[in-house]
């Protein structure tokens, strides 16, 4: 049975925003190294749409943009929107009921399905369905935006911290 978890750069003051917190090296290359050894990906539509720049090679990236988007490309990709009329490359657009499509792909794969994206990750804690929450906590205050707790917050029991690159504290919790 896959394993959902929901992972993302927060800010000090608990904010997302994916311009804003633009990952140091350290820390891309263990994005590069998560992505790879993933099942797939479930997003919500903003975070799809915000990921699809992965999906043409830039004249101007360096090696490991090039990397990641090798890797990116490769994953499968499960999409959740009610606007989306179809998606990119390797995605496949989540029609239908979606606790019972998340549950399908729960019970039909084995690994670890990164969840992206606050608004989806919040319907799916609403649902009980992820496994597990790793913030990447970024020594940034954005003072606004997007919090990485987009709706209700489970009750959450801390089970790892690890330090990853020059400045980021991973917090890894599960549902308590």
């Amino acid at each position: 049975m896959a394993k959902l978890v929901f992972g993302l750069n927060q800010s000090l003051d608990g904010y997302v925003d994916h311009k804003a917190m633009v990952p140091e090296t350290g820390l891309f290359r263990h994005f590069i190294e998560q992505v790879r050894g993933l099942t797939g990906m479930l997003y919500g539509r903003r975070m799809y749409e915000v990921m699809r720049y992965w999906d043409e090679d830039l004249p101007d990236w360096d090696a490991e943009e090039r990397d990641y988007a090798a890797v990116w490309r490769r994953q499968p990709k499960w999409v959740v929107s009610r606007s989306l009329k179809s998606v990119g490359p390797n995605a496949t657009l989540v029609e239908g009921e979606l606790e019972a499509a998340v549950r399908g792909l729960k019970a039909r794969l084995d690994g670890e399905i990164e969840v992206a994206g606050p608004e989806l990750a919040g319907s799916l804690t609403e649902l009980g369905l992820i496994d597990e929450y790793r913030l990447y906590l970024r020594p940034i205050v954005l003072g606004g935006g997007k919090p990485f707790f987009a709706k209700r917050r489970t009750p959450l029991r801390l089970v790892a911290s690890d330090r990853i690159g020059d400045n980021t504290i991973r917090l890894t919790y599960v549902p308590a």
